[in-house]
């Protein structure tokens, strides 16, 4: 999940330290989350499907630890801290656990440990603003890691507008990078910190570099064992592998988190659906859209130089709004990677449908009957190219894919359109209603 707890409690009571019945509850408390932190390294995979009962058993143990120690430990306020934080331990939302905390952040305000797992509770509730207050509740006493983190996760649900949306991404960026600055070896901030640019990623114009810093941050908490054994951090990460088309390592991270968590279901959608996307592309390409031969040399004949458009006059003005010379060259001339000062184009021989509508692909033959797939971004929904458009794309960025993943192998050819508005359809240029942004599908179990 995108909210974790934390594995050790900070003790912001010195003066308890001293109490052997606190220690002994605290010491319960503790072992449970490090149970289920650390399951794997103790268990093994082999019992991914187990885990969920064996954390339950071992709550079990630690209730009946704290029940034995409910009159020794005082002041009832952290008593009640310790019995919220063991019942939080679990995955799903806990009422008794969120009265226990509310109790104890009423009777001490002061207890920041356990107004972050009040946030928690009211977060696995569906209760966003409530989750707020508490993490800032908790800031105003003592900036920490947990606290910050996930009143980071928490504001990028926050917004109303795509102005508000944007602000809260971008500050619930800056909250995971104190968070990290905390504790740089702590890789659940460097989770957050992975998710909040993946979303900045695509709520402000899909920078290279802010996809380049997401799977940065992803890379250093894998560097963390209890990291590295979340499943969301593994799903999370292939989202933007697939976005960048490196479809091997976004089934590889699928598989990964299908394996630690075999009850969640998305991660096996995930994998199935990008692995029929892959094979029907590939089955796509090499039959030109199951398109009988006369009827594709019938449409590629039509094919002249007007469907250039505005590219026909050899000029292109690039996004950056430099002025280029542009020359008409077959796909089959293209090489890996941008082509500065090419213009290509062909006919549309098949779109592909898909669950997931990002990116809008399709199949583009020029006329020495070259066929690759054409996968464009960002582009409105409800729009597209249809079989026989003729289009034409300035300076394509080529990909030469070639995945192997369990016994499949996918090998083509594609060019990736980042924007629509780029493309000439029927010798004109699409315009800004065509563009639209892309939706983000981070983790299901945390957003």
């Amino acid at each position: 999940m995108d909210l974790h707890t934390e594995t050790k409690m900070v003790d912001t009571n010195p003066k308890l330290s001293d109490s052997p019945a606190y220690e002994r509850a605290k010491k319960a408390v503790d072992d449970v989350y490090d149970f289920r932190d650390h399951y794997f390294e103790c268990q093994g995979l082999e019992r991914a499907v187990h885990k969920a009962d064996d954390v339950q058993d071992e709550l079990k143990n630690t209730l009946t630890v704290l029940s034995e120690l409910q009159d020794q430990v005082a002041p009832k306020a952290v008593y009640f801290m310790l019995y919220g934080r063991a019942l939080n331990v679990l995955s799903g939302f806990n009422q008794e656990a969120l009265e226990l905390l509310a109790k104890a952040v009423k009777l001490d305000p002061s207890l920041v440990e356990a107004w972050n797992h009040l946030g928690e509770c009211y977060w696995k509730n569906n209760d966003v603003k409530a989750a707020h207050n508490c993490f800032t509740g908790a800031l105003s006493h003592s900036k920490n890691k947990v606290s910050l983190r996930n009143l980071s996760m928490v504001l990028r649900q926050l917004g109303s507008t795509s102005e508000e949306k944007l602000k809260n991404v971008e500050e619930s960026v800056e909250k995971a990078k104190e968070a990290v600055g905390f504790d740089v070896k702590d890789g659940t901030s460097w989770f957050i910190l992975g998710n909040a640019y993946l979303s900045l990623f695509f709520n402000m114009n899909q920078s290279p570099k802010v996809l380049k810093q997401c799977l940065s941050a992803y890379t250093q908490a894998e560097r963390d064992a209890v990291a590295a054994c979340n499943p969301d951090l593994h799903f999370n990460r292939s989202i933007a592998y697939k976005y960048q088309e490196d479809y091997e390592l976004a089934l590889i991270g699928f598989s990964r988190a299908s394996v630690l968590d075999p009850t969640w279901s998305d991660p096996k959608d995930k994998e199935k659906n990008l692995t029929d996307y892959l094979e029907k592309l590939c089955e796509f390409i090499d039959t030109k859209g199951k398109l009988k031969g006369k009827k594709v040399q019938t449409m590629l004949k039509s094919l002249s130089g007007s469907d250039l458009g505005p590219y026909g006059g050899g000029s292109y003005t690039n996004p950056s709004g430099k002025t280029t010379k542009l020359t008409n060259v077959s796909l089959a001339s293209l090489k890996g990677e941008k082509n500065l000062e090419k213009v290509v184009v062909g006919k549309v021989v098949c779109s592909l449908t898909s669950d997931d509508p990002v990116p809008f692909t399709f199949c583009l033959v020029d006329s020495q009957e070259t066929c690759v797939a054409v996968t464009t971004y960002n582009i409105a929904l409800g729009y597209g190219v249809k079989i026989g458009d003729a289009v034409a794309i300035p300076e394509p960025f080529v990909q030469d894919v070639d995945v192997h993943h369990k016994d499949k192998v996918f090998k083509f050819r594609s060019i990736r359109v980042d924007t629509p508005v780029v493309l000439v359809v029927n010798g004109r240029k699409l315009g800004l209603d065509r563009q639209a942004p892309s939706v983000l599908a981070v983790s299901a179990q945390s957003e």
